[in-house]
């Protein structure tokens, strides 16, 4: 039975390991104790460690022959000595980690559609040139560049997952709609683009079969929303009042900087490859469909 290695067990995770268990067998890096019990219970191993502390990868090497890298970046950039301002730490750990033994056959990670910055509402394929316009953004090119060269030098099979935004029934923005937390005004809004967190779940496991080498796909459904078009849809069906509308920058104004900074991002993501190749059939192929 092939071992499997999970990194970042959040609600992502949480969705693949019953998908993984019954072929698997699944290992969970844990940086908080307090969740061993309930993996356990879910048939997974989990290990004690913590990206942001190498000693405590000691167990890591050659475990796995299978790696699902879930975990972000830390919230901040981190500079330090020999490192970039925008370099993604907790990936080199864990590469440097997976390289002292025998590395896994394959390594999928997830990373995010916010590597492209603002591309003005363009129609975006996987071959795009990056341009990241956050801090969010630039970390993940950093762990993506570093996960490209640490797989051709090692000769690991690696994919990378551009992901949108994540939603479900417990993802979505029903706190900003009742705090009453405005939107841009159609004219100025820009697209916005989504997935189910079962759909990119059931993903992963796609990209874990059948991911080509150094390939990366958007994980990302057929919708073309704008992005205040989506809170409105989300507001009727809860029955909750629209949000208001305001100028873009207005709108600026009003929200976080990291919020306005995925609000800022307009692009409509080609799903093409993701289906071609992963051969995958979206449960929720709009918000829409998961709506009714």
């Amino acid at each position: 039975m092939k071992r499997i290695l999970i990194i970042g067990c959040g609600d992502i995770a949480l969705r693949v390991i019953p998908q993984l268990t019954p072929r698997y067998r699944v290992y969970a890096l844990v940086r908080n104790p307090a969740h061993v019990e309930n993996l356990r219970k879910s048939g997974v191993i989990p290990l004690i460690g913590d990206l942001d502390d190498r000693i405590s990868l000691s167990r890591i090497p050659g475990l796995a022959d299978l790696v699902l890298h879930f975990a972000p970046p830390a919230n901040s950039p981190l500079a330090k000595a020999g490192f970039r301002e925008f370099s993604d730490i907790r990936t080199h750990n864990l590469l440097a980690a997976l390289s002292l033994g025998t590395p896994p056959g394959s390594l999928i990670y997830i990373s995010t559609s916010g590597v492209y910055g603002d591309c003005a509402g363009d129609r975006v394929s996987e071959s795009r040139a990056v341009n990241p316009g956050s801090a969010r953004g630039e970390l993940r090119v950093d762990a993506e560049r570093q996960i490209h060269s640490w797989a051709r030098r090692c000769c690991v099979r690696a994919s990378i997952l551009r992901v949108p935004g994540i939603y479900a029934a417990e993802r979505l923005p029903l706190e900003r709609l009742h705090a009453g937390m405005p939107a841009i005004v159609a004219g100025e809004d820009g697209y916005s683009n989504h997935i189910h967190a079962d759909d990119l779940a059931r993903i992963c496991v796609a990209a874990l079969q059948r991911g080509k080498p150094c390939r990366i796909y958007h994980a990302s459904d057929d919708d073309e929303m704008k992005m205040g078009d989506y809170f409105d849809a989300v507001a009727d069906a809860y029955e909750l009042p629209r949000p208001p509308r305001l100028a873009r920058d207005e709108v600026q104004r009003a929200v976080s900087p990291m919020m306005y900074s995925f609000m800022n991002e307009s692009k409509r993501l080609s799903n093409t490859r993701m289906k071609r190749e992963l051969k995958v059939r979206l449960r929720y192929p709009t918000v829409a469909d998961f709506i009714a």
